[in-house]
């Protein structure tokens, strides 16, 4: 039985080139382009939470769901930011999103930054080179399908 359901899923969207942009408005970008987050969405957590894990993977850390909410309170306080969306279940829910995308490592409920490798390197070698790589082989292996 073959289902609708698709093995993995990801959006992209280009932007204008990072113009003088602070760097919260330079990872807001990045979840647009990835489509972590959308258009307009004003549930924006998951700009924190990656923002909070960029700077940990700085230092290499490793943080639990609960560091990864106590940090993005404090950030969000920091900027004068609302705190929607920083409920536990709310954070696991966006880790698990960018799990699903590679961006993320989960062992032992700790999270980091893929391989603790920078954002460029984790686009290029999980998201681009695998992810989108074999979406586009399986949309050309319908193309042809089609065309039988």
């Amino acid at each position: 039985m073959v289902k609708d359901e698709p093995l993995n899923e990801i959006t992209l969207r280009r932007y204008e080139k990072p113009y003088q942009a602070d760097k919260r408005e330079i990872v807001k970008k990045i979840c647009l382009s990835l489509g972590l987050l959308q258009p307009g969405d004003s549930r924006d957590i998951i700009i924190d939470i990656l923002s909070v894990l960029i700077e940990a993977g700085k230092n290499k850390e490793k943080l639990s769901s609960d560091d990864v909410k106590a940090r993005v309170e404090a950030f969000r306080k920091e900027k004068n930011l609302e705190l929607k969306g920083v409920a536990e279940s709310n954070i696991r829910r966006q880790l698990k999103k960018l799990r699903d995308l590679m961006i993320v490592d989960k062992k032992e409920n700790l999270y980091n930054l893929t391989e603790f490798e920078s954002l460029s390197n984790i686009f290029e070698n999980k998201i681009e080179k695998f992810l989108i790589s074999q979406a586009s082989e399986r949309i050309k292996e319908y193309l042809k399908a089609v065309e039988q």
